[in-house]
């Protein structure tokens, strides 16, 4: 069992930054992989990076690739997601996930509970 914390959303203009952390707590097998998910109002859930634990590879989507940062603290057990250039678009509530990945269903069996990030002018 793992139980995801995050933090770090907020409030913040268009163009600015933000940094969104994800702490897991619980045994981190080496075939997991972490992810941030955002879900915006009406829109279904988007896949914004994966990560590879064992390996550290990060593969992000086409929406914030340049603008997104994924990092991570093996000792930790923790993951970030640096956030540049802020676009209203980027308005969501941003989900950490984590386990045995399906890339079929793009499921996990362990979620955060969330953190709002909204983009406003």
């Amino acid at each position: 069992q793992v139980h995801l914390a995050e933090s770090g959303g907020g409030s913040v203009q268009p163009g600015g930054s933000l940094t969104l952390s994800c702490a897991a707590s619980g045994r981190m097998f080496a075939s997991y992989f972490m992810s941030w998910f955002r879900q915006a109002p009406g829109k279904g859930r988007e896949l914004v990076a994966l990560l590879s634990w064992s390996t550290g590879r990060i593969n992000y989507g086409d929406s914030v690739k340049g603008r997104f940062t994924v990092s991570r603290d093996v000792a930790r057990n923790s993951m970030y997601l640096q956030m540049n250039n802020l676009k209203s678009e980027d308005t969501a509530v941003y989900y950490c996930a984590c386990g045995d990945y399906d890339p079929d269903t793009r499921s996990f069996p362990y979620w955060g509970q969330g953190t709002q990030v909204t983009v406003s002018s």
